[in-house]
């Protein structure tokens, strides 16, 4: 199809280093861990803790881990995103490009492909490619955005699109996603989330007084809701399997890739993968809605590593179901929204 001249679309995800080389695993990680949203510390005891300790030690074993699960074509998550790009690309009329918060290509880059594509470009609509609100995922990839922007001087407008945890587009798109897996027999249906530490939680409550201190916070109507990730993240979990008519018991929600030693959402991933067994459960699926393109932690974290406890634990089966990536109705959805998002 022929590009509009006036309005670019960029579909922006989280990142990945350019390699499995450790240089650039630390040269990824030093940005992503740097960034205020994500550890939100003090600048000079975070630079401190990321720079003189976390990075030497995790990046080469998160080079590791990278090399265990690299696509001959690169990292998974770029791959994928470019595979969305495309499939989106087909069915719009405007211009697609990828962007990622960390890493290549960048915000400015993605701004520059669409002005060279467009001169006279008059908006660019983002999309994150993140389901829920999250201080360390959609904020701040909101947020950089914004940034770029204002400082570069663009004179397009930015027109973003907001989390979409319970839009029934995507509900569907990822219910009918994992369909194929929940009608074979299981046991128990675990939805896997990115963890985020309780302190981000407290500090995205625009109440300062809801989340984490009203009992069954995320089912008591508050403003909080709108930012707090928590809450979103049930709400996704509750709605795709009423969708499916997976009863109560047959599912639960946990959180995964904790870091540090400071107090993250509970239950952590990690443990009740060692849990379940002892409870019964031996066939188990796994289903990861934080993240719409598989990665790092889908592939490695929960495919190798969480299939690896589950078993040694005393689980017979473990199927992670995949992330959306491609599937036709979620770049179904994509288009949707992009076509109609448009001032």
């Amino acid at each position: 199809m022929e590009a509009k001249s006036d309005v670019g679309i960029i579909l922006m995800n989280l990142g990945s280093p350019d390699s499995t080389a450790v240089p650039d695993v630390k040269r990824y990680l030093n940005e992503f861990l740097m960034d205020k949203r994500v550890i939100d510390y003090p600048y000079l005891f975070r630079l401190l803790l990321i720079r003189g300790i976390i990075v030497p030690r995790r990046a080469p074993k998160s080079a590791e881990a990278y090399q265990s699960i690299w696509w001959e074509d690169g990292s998974p998550l770029i791959v994928l995103t470019k595979q969305l790009q495309n499939a989106v690309q087909h069915d719009l009329q405007m211009p697609v490009e990828i962007a990622m918060r960390y890493g290549n290509p960048s915000q400015e880059y993605a701004y520059e492909r669409l002005l060279a594509q467009n001169p006279g470009l008059k908006e660019v609509v983002l999309l994150p490619l993140y389901p829920h609100y999250a201080m360390s995922s959609y904020e701040t990839a909101v947020e950089h955005a914004k940034a770029v922007h204002k400082k570069k001087g663009y004179n397009f407008k930015l027109t973003i699109i907001p989390p979409y945890y319970d839009q029934p587009d995507y509900i569907n798109a990822l219910a009918e996603s994992m369909r194929p897996y929940v009608e074979q027999d299981f046991d128990h249906l675990l939805f896997s989330y990115h963890g985020v530490p309780e302190r981000h939680i407290r500090k995205g409550d625009i109440t300062g007084k809801h989340c984490l201190q009203v009992d069954d916070c995320c089912h008591v109507a508050s403003p909080a809701h709108e930012f707090c990730y928590r809450h979103q993240v049930h709400i996704t979990s509750e709605l795709v399997a009423e969708k499916l008519k997976i009863p109560r018991e047959k599912w639960s929600v946990s959180f995964q890739s904790r870091l540090g030693r400071e107090e993250w959402l509970k239950p952590y991933t990690a443990a009740k993968l060692e849990e379940l067994p002892k409870q019964g459960v031996k066939r188990l699926l796994v289903s990861c809605p934080a993240f719409v393109s598989d990665c790092l932690e889908t592939l490695e974290e929960i495919a190798v590593e969480g299939k690896h406890s589950f078993i040694k634990s005393g689980g017979d089966s473990f199927t992670m179901i995949p992330c959306l990536n491609v599937h036709p109705l979620w770049v179904q959805a994509v288009v949707k929204w992009l076509g109609t998002s448009q001032s």
